[in-house]
């Protein structure tokens, strides 16, 4: 398969940015939409933290005013109100002391904190609230003797007997996700207790430093990091490969055929300084080249990259890029006779390379035509390597015998060249019929007039034939094989692509739409390599499909609805979820669309729409789709009252409803706590109708409250 190149959409960020803005995993804060016409300015995003502080549950609070009046009762100040909605009114900031009151009806002290948040065109899109129970500090302050407006004392509870009632909207299983924190990677031991909520004084303040923003933005990289799919590091790696094939020809050669006197050749000098300077810069080029991470994700920090590289290929590319020409230059060795010779075998940890080279080749390995060159170019370097080992094996054995010694096969070879001593002979003819031996020796088709002689020269032949033997086998006998063994899958990627690029044309596709086809064919197959777990485990027996199942969607069955669910509930339930895939822009359902699937969001960001309004954010963890109410749990099948859009690449888990009635009513012990879990687990609930009976149901709480007040 082709090198990727990484998710390159415009995605919006936004919960991204605003986590990195937070520091502790029990933020209690609400987003607001600041463009619905009627000011309203609905909820479209609660942290967990906010829910386990007013009690209320997430599906509740949505859609509901960013203003919190739900939290409001007869000891909130009338200016307070009247604050809040002039600072949304306004779309200004705003930091207050306020008394709120919590779902089971018991005030608490908090400090409210009013941000807008504007888009690219310095709009303001959302409201940013964030609230933090100070009634300790309140409590503390009426203890002390100070009067604190608008509250008797004892009207408070205390933190410490607010914690032991138990919460209304819990049910014995509320999710602790901490969304932003999965979104941003910031789950870390705090070894120190810390505020429930603290942000960033860039956010909170004056201060001009720049604001999240709402809205779709590409990859950012500085001017100096290149890109590593771009048409500048193509080419420069293309000049590298070159170097490196030179190098694994020149610097054996030159250190086996060296002059004998120590001299060299001033014109081997440029081309080496050329590749000693080539090397150096690749490896200053890869400090500021893009990689693609694990998660698919482009990386360009500087840092990043770094980091990164250090880990990698940093120390072969130092070893290789050595500067030993620059030291035989500098007259470093001008007090050894054999000099050239030191320097040359030195210089064969420049062949380290070529281990980058095959990483760099490996994203041509779906080219059938190039695995059968770099097959035969691999066969004739190994060649050239023996021709050069089997000439400095005669030439050592020729130094340390008498001049008149003609047993080995270069004083054969003067011999027949009617050449008076071997001295005679030039470096090419002695390398050309070193590389005729060694061919003939791998291939095995050797004639005999070359041949070994001394003992060491047998031995060395001898190692010819068993690497022959090998290379024969495997690059002339079973080629076809091996690229069929081997590239099956790429193959098939091939296969697949080239139908794909016919259909479009047939079809005459307008360039959008195939340009979002096609970007989601690459990134799908990137993630499943091409492989349907359906097909290949319809063969298996249930049991043994529902354990592999379970393993795959593990991430699902661990969500607190299904905590009680018994093992064969789990296991049947397992064989009705699906793995599926957005692209930025895609919806994943429409407004009017029957909800066939509850969604889990693995990773990612969506925004849910009414009337073309954004009404809620959903981000990693998150669970949308509808309730089942028992009465309807027949056929488990309802409408959408919204349109969900994929902001940011999004992969998701989607739970069969039909599937999910069927398991459900073969466990009816687990089907009522269900039907009443789904409806606080859900981060939005799509069913129509649904908002009606939660408008309905606040207002019951509300009166409850006033009455409890009253009392």
């Amino acid at each position: 398969m082709p090198g990727r190149k990484g998710l390159l959409a415009p995605q919006n960020t936004f919960l991204d940015t605003i986590a990195t803005r937070f520091d502790g995993t029990h933020s209690n804060f609400v987003l607001g939409n600041a463009q619905v016409p009627s000011h309203s300015h609905p909820i479209v995003y609660c942290s967990d933290g906010f829910c386990e502080l007013s009690g209320w549950a997430r599906a509740q609070i949505m859609q509901k005013s960013c203003a919190c009046k739900f939290l409001w009762g007869p000891d909130t100040n009338e200016e307070h109100r009247e604050a809040i909605e002039s600072s949304l009114q306004d779309k200004q900031e705003l930091k207050i002391e306020v008394i709120f009151y919590k779902k089971n009806g018991s005030p608490f002290w908090c400090q409210l904190d009013i941000v807008p948040i504007k888009n690219e065109k310095r709009e303001v899109v959302l409201f940013l609230a964030s609230h933090k129970d100070i009634t300790s500090t309140k409590m503390a302050e009426m203890q002390g003797g100070t009067s604190v407006p608008g509250l008797m004392p004892g009207t408070l509870d205390s933190p410490e007997e607010d914690d032991e009632m138990p919460s209304a909207n819990h049910m014995g299983r509320r999710r602790s996700r901490a969304v932003l924190y999965q979104l941003s990677g910031h789950y870390k031991h705090q070894d120190k207790v810390k505020p429930k909520i603290k942000i960033s004084s860039s956010l909170l303040t004056h201060n001009p430093a720049p604001l999240p923003e709402y809205k779709s933005s590409s990859v950012k990289r500085s001017r100096f990091i290149f890109s590593h799919y771009g048409l500048l590091k193509g080419v420069w790696d293309w000049l590298v490969v070159i170097a490196t094939v030179y190098v694994a020809i020149a610097i054996p050669f030159l250190a086996a055929f060296v002059q004998k006197d120590g001299d060299r050749d001033s014109r081997n000098l440029l081309p080496d300084v050329t590749v000693e300077s080539l090397f150096i810069g690749d490896i200053i080029l890869n400090f500021r080249t893009t990689y693609v991470n694990k998660k698919g994700e482009v990386v360009s920090s500087p840092r990043s990259i770094a980091l990164n590289y250090l880990k990698g290929w940093f120390v072969v590319d130092l070893l290789a890029a050595i500067p030993f020409d620059l030291l035989y230059a500098s007259d470093v060795y001008t007090a050894e006779s054999n000099h050239a010779q030191h320097i040359n075998l030195l210089k064969l940890t420049r062949l380290l390379r070529l281990l980058r080279v095959l990483q760099k080749m490996d994203r041509y390995s779906q080219y059938s035509a190039m695995i059968l060159t770099l097959l035969m170019l691999s066969f004739s370097l190994v060649a050239h390597w023996m021709a050069c080992i089997w000439y400095v094996i005669a030439e050592r054995e020729r130094k340390h015998h008498e001049q008149e010694w003609n047993l080995g096969w270069l004083s054969q070879l003067a011999t027949r060249q009617n050449v008076v001593t071997v001295d005679a002979l030039t470096q090419w003819d002695c390398y050309v019929t070193a590389l005729y031996f060694t061919c003939s020796s791998l291939t095995s088709v050797g004639f005999g007039n070359v041949s070994a002689n001394t003992l060491q020269e047998k031995v060395f032949s001898v190692c010819i034939m068993l690497i022959g033997a090998l290379m024969h086998a495997v690059v002339f006998g079973n080629v076809t094989a091996i690229i069929q063994r081997l590239y099956s899958r790429r193959s098939l990627y091939q296969a697949r692509w080239t139908d794909l690029k016919d259909f479009l044309a047939l079809a005459q596709v307008p360039k959008d739409l195939k340009q979002r086809i096609e970007d989601y064919f690459q990134t799908s197959w990137s993630v499943s390599n091409g492989i349907d777990i359906n097909e290949i485990l319809k063969e298996f027996p249930e049991e043994l499909r529902g354990d592999v199942s379970m393993h795959l969607h593990r991430e699902v069955l661990q969500l607190p609805i299904f905590q009680q669910a018994p093992q064969g509930c789990l296991k049947l339930l397992s064989l009705h979820i699906k793995s599926t895939f957005c692209a930025p822009g895609e919806y994943m359902v429409h407004k009017g669309d029957a909800l066939n699937s509850l969604y889990y969001l693995c990773h990612g960001s969506m925004e849910v729409q009414h009337h073309g309004m954004v009404v809620a954010i959903l981000g990693t963890g998150d669970l949308v789709g509808c309730d089942i109410p028992l009465e309807n749990c027949s056929t488990g099948v309802a409408k959408s009252s919204c349109a969900v859009k994929a902001l940011t690449y999004c992969d998701l888990k989607s739970i069969n409803m039909v599937g999910l009635v069927d398991v459900l009513r073969l466990y009816p012990e687990f089907q009522q706590e269900f039907c009443n879990d789904i409806l606080h687990d859900l981060t939005y609930n799509l069913r129509e109708g649904y908002e009606a009976e939660v408008s309905a149901e606040i207002f019951f709480c509300l009166q409850n409250c006033d009455f409890f007040m009253l009392s």
